[in-house]
């Protein structure tokens, strides 16, 4: 399943998106954009079509997500477990992000929704992210890539 926004891209390389990868027991998420920031996002989207359809998912509530860690890879991790934690604490689904990073630290705001079963259809719960087939990178057409496996 791939999703991209940004007609700058071709049907074979978007500029912008996410996908989810194969994995044997749980689900890959991956996002790729112009920034780091935007691949972010887009993973984030990614994390959320594991649960339901993000295009479902209404924009009425903001929630502010700060996290830091060491280097980007860990930072990818942090700020996929962090909306896992809001996700579950306040029973909510996530269809729209705005990433900030700087020095090592993410300012975010994540707008959704309470989860409405009937109309979300949640498919699955995520776990949490793992450090399997951890990767945020740049790749040599300047696109940035950020990618893990989560656990469902």
């Amino acid at each position: 399943m791939q999703k991209s926004d940004d007609p700058i891209g071709t049907a074979t390389t978007p500029a912008r998106g996410w996908e989810h990868l194969p994995h044997v027991a749980d689900i890959g998420v991956r996002g790729f954009g112009p920034t780091i920031e935007a691949a972010f996002e887009e993973a984030a989207l990614a994390l959320t079509a594991v649960v339901t359809d993000p295009a479902s998912v209404a924009a009425r509530e903001a929630v502010t997500i700060s996290c830091t860690a060491p280097d980007r890879e860990l930072l990818f991790v942090e700020w996929l477990n962090a909306l896992v934690y809001e996700m579950a604490t306040r029973r909510m689904l996530f269809g729209r992000f705005a990433v900030t990073i700087q020095n090592g630290a993410l300012e975010a705001t994540a707008w959704g929704e309470p989860v409405d079963v009937a109309r979300h259809a949640p498919a699955a719960e995520v776990k949490g992210a793992t450090l399997t087939a951890l990767k945020v990178a740049q790749q040599p057409d300047g696109r940035w890539t950020a990618q893990c496996i989560v656990d469902v």
